[in-house]
Protein backbone atom coordinates (compact mmCIF):
# COMPACT_ATOMS: atom_id res chain seq x y z
CA UNK A 1 0.00 0.00 0.00
CA UNK A 2 1.19 3.47 -0.78
CA UNK A 3 1.12 5.69 2.30
CA UNK A 4 0.32 8.93 0.46
CA UNK A 5 -2.93 7.88 -1.25
CA UNK A 6 -6.21 6.49 0.07
CA UNK A 7 -7.50 2.96 -0.44
CA UNK A 8 -10.08 4.16 -2.99
CA UNK A 9 -7.32 5.83 -5.01
CA UNK A 10 -5.24 2.65 -4.91
CA UNK A 11 -8.19 0.62 -6.17
CA UNK A 12 -8.80 3.16 -8.93
CA UNK A 13 -5.15 3.10 -9.92
CA UNK A 14 -5.14 -0.70 -10.02
CA UNK A 15 -8.29 -0.73 -12.16
CA UNK A 16 -6.76 1.84 -14.51
CA UNK A 17 -3.58 -0.19 -14.89
CA UNK A 18 -5.56 -3.39 -15.56
CA UNK A 19 -7.69 -1.58 -18.17
CA UNK A 20 -4.59 -0.18 -19.88
CA UNK A 21 -2.99 -3.64 -19.94
CA UNK A 22 -6.12 -5.20 -21.45
CA UNK A 23 -6.37 -2.42 -24.04
CA UNK A 24 -2.73 -2.76 -25.10
CA UNK A 25 -3.03 -6.54 -25.27
CA UNK A 26 -6.13 -6.32 -27.46
CA UNK A 27 -4.43 -3.80 -29.77
CA UNK A 28 -1.47 -6.14 -30.17
CA UNK A 29 -3.77 -9.05 -30.99
CA UNK A 30 -5.73 -7.00 -33.50
CA UNK A 31 -2.50 -5.98 -35.21
CA UNK A 32 -1.26 -9.56 -35.36
CA UNK A 33 -4.62 -10.83 -36.69
CA UNK A 34 -4.48 -8.40 -39.59
CA UNK A 35 -7.20 -5.98 -38.53
CA UNK A 36 -4.92 -3.08 -39.41
CA UNK A 37 -3.90 -4.18 -42.89
CA UNK A 38 -3.49 -1.55 -45.60
CA UNK A 39 -4.22 -3.57 -48.69
CA UNK A 40 -7.11 -1.42 -49.90
CA UNK A 41 -7.06 1.38 -52.47
CA UNK A 42 -5.36 3.75 -50.02
CA UNK A 43 -2.22 1.60 -50.13
CA UNK A 44 -1.89 2.12 -53.89
CA UNK A 45 -2.39 5.85 -53.78
CA UNK A 46 -5.62 7.72 -54.24
CA UNK A 47 -6.87 6.94 -57.74
CA UNK A 48 -10.27 8.48 -57.03
CA UNK A 49 -8.77 11.97 -56.86
CA UNK A 50 -8.39 13.39 -60.37
CA UNK A 51 -5.05 14.64 -61.58
CA UNK A 52 -4.43 18.35 -61.38
CA UNK A 53 -4.91 20.38 -64.46
CA UNK A 54 -2.24 22.66 -65.79
CA UNK A 55 -1.68 26.21 -64.65
CA UNK A 56 -4.84 27.35 -66.40
CA UNK A 57 -8.10 26.80 -64.56
CA UNK A 58 -11.30 25.52 -66.02
CA UNK A 59 -13.61 28.39 -67.06
CA UNK A 60 -16.19 27.27 -64.50
CA UNK A 61 -13.56 27.52 -61.74
CA UNK A 62 -12.54 31.11 -62.29
CA UNK A 63 -14.33 34.40 -61.78
CA UNK A 64 -13.56 37.82 -63.19
CA UNK A 65 -13.24 40.43 -60.46
CA UNK A 66 -14.54 43.93 -60.83
CA UNK A 67 -12.15 46.84 -60.36
CA UNK A 68 -13.63 47.57 -56.91
CA UNK A 69 -13.07 43.94 -55.85
CA UNK A 70 -9.48 44.03 -57.11
CA UNK A 71 -8.82 47.21 -55.10
CA UNK A 72 -10.46 45.73 -52.00
CA UNK A 73 -8.30 42.61 -52.31
CA UNK A 74 -5.17 44.70 -52.77
CA UNK A 75 -6.07 46.66 -49.64
CA UNK A 76 -6.58 43.42 -47.72
CA UNK A 77 -3.20 42.11 -48.85
CA UNK A 78 -1.53 45.36 -47.78
CA UNK A 79 -3.24 45.15 -44.37
CA UNK A 80 -2.12 41.56 -43.87
CA UNK A 81 1.44 42.24 -45.01
CA UNK A 82 1.79 45.08 -42.48
CA UNK A 83 1.13 42.77 -39.52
Amino acid sequence: MLPSISLAQEIGLAALLVAAFVWLTSLRRMREDGHFSYSGPAAEGLPMIPAQRGSTAHPMESVELTEAEKQAFAGLVRTISLT
